[in-house]
């Protein structure tokens, strides 16, 4: 039993790379959850579970994205305006899979909670819905909105880091473009020496 716990990728927070970081990550993931539910369980005034619970979304928020993303799976994403046209595009980036090995354990935590919370929040939102609760399903769908923007945003950043780096391994170990370029020019040369 202790081998399988002490293996990487395990849950487990002693094997975390940066433990500190990812206790935080988890507690702001989970606070929001519990003060909704609690707030639901123990008392009757919206408003103020409405307002910790926003402060405690747009904190996980902000930390999900600045800094539990870069420092537990190594990715960053943000929203560019362009001043003169205001288009708006998303910018990822993520870190070098060679310069920096991600924890096993750190990424299995980061995953599960980024795809696990958006699926509650929709489960609270059916929950209010049934009930007839339509003041308190107005907080759920902003909890929805915060919550799947980071796991959209993070799942394009981590398939965008993937491509990235497939590419500059196909473009610099001498893999496949090697050998598609040099097929294109030889036969670029051989059709003018004709």
């Amino acid at each position: 039993m202790d081998a399988q716990q002490s293996s990487p990728g395990s849950l487990s927070w002693r094997l975390s790379s940066h433990p500190i970081t990812l206790l935080c990550f988890l507690a702001f993931r989970i606070s929001s959850l519990l003060v909704y539910l609690f707030g639901l369980l123990f008392t009757s005034n919206f408003v103020l579970i409405f307002i910790i619970t926003i402060l405690l979304l747009a904190s996980d928020f902000y930390y999900l994205k600045n800094i539990a993303g870069r420092r537990l799976v190594g990715l960053r994403w943000w929203n560019e305006v362009k001043a003169g046209t205001s288009d708006s595009h998303w910018v990822f980036e993520s870190s070098d899979p060679a310069a920096r090995a991600p924890n096993a354990t750190d990424s299995r935590f980061f995953w599960m909670a980024m795809y696990l919370q958006p699926l509650l929040w929709v489960a609270l939102a059916v929950v209010a819905v049934v009930r007839l609760q339509f003041y308190w399903l107005s907080l759920v769908v902003i909890a929805m909105v915060l919550t799947i923007t980071n796991t959209v945003a993070f799942s394009r950043c981590d398939k965008f880091g993937q491509a990235t780096s497939l590419a500059s391994s196909a473009l610099y170990s001498g893999g496949l473009a090697r050998n598609v370029a040099g097929g294109v020019l030889s036969r670029f040369f051989r059709a003018g020496v004709r």
